[in-house]
């Protein structure tokens, strides 16, 4: 579990989008340097299911344009039921 680090100061007067800037801004950083990241051991599991699952049932796969397709559909349509 993720230690509680003490607010920056200023943090709580950002507007919501300027949290969220900030937010990136820092995943962007710890982004620039990935060998420094470490990937935890249940990640690397649900990956090689996946793969696994995958390569066993090539007659399920479906092309990227699709599955894109798709889910800017459910989105659009989410957005519309607002």
């Amino acid at each position: 579990m993720a230690r509680s680090l003490p607010t920056p100061p200023g943090y709580d007067d950002l507007s919501v989008d300027e949290k969220v800037d900030y937010i990136q801004s820092l995943w962007d950083r710890i982004g620039a340097h990935p060998e420094n990241v470490s990937v935890p051991g249940w990640h690397r599991e649900i990956i090689s299911e996946r793969l696994k699952a995958h390569e066993e049932r090539p007659h399920e796969r479906r092309p990227w344009e699709d599955v894109r397709q798709e889910l800017l559909d459910k989105l659009q349509q989410r957005r519309s039921n607002r």
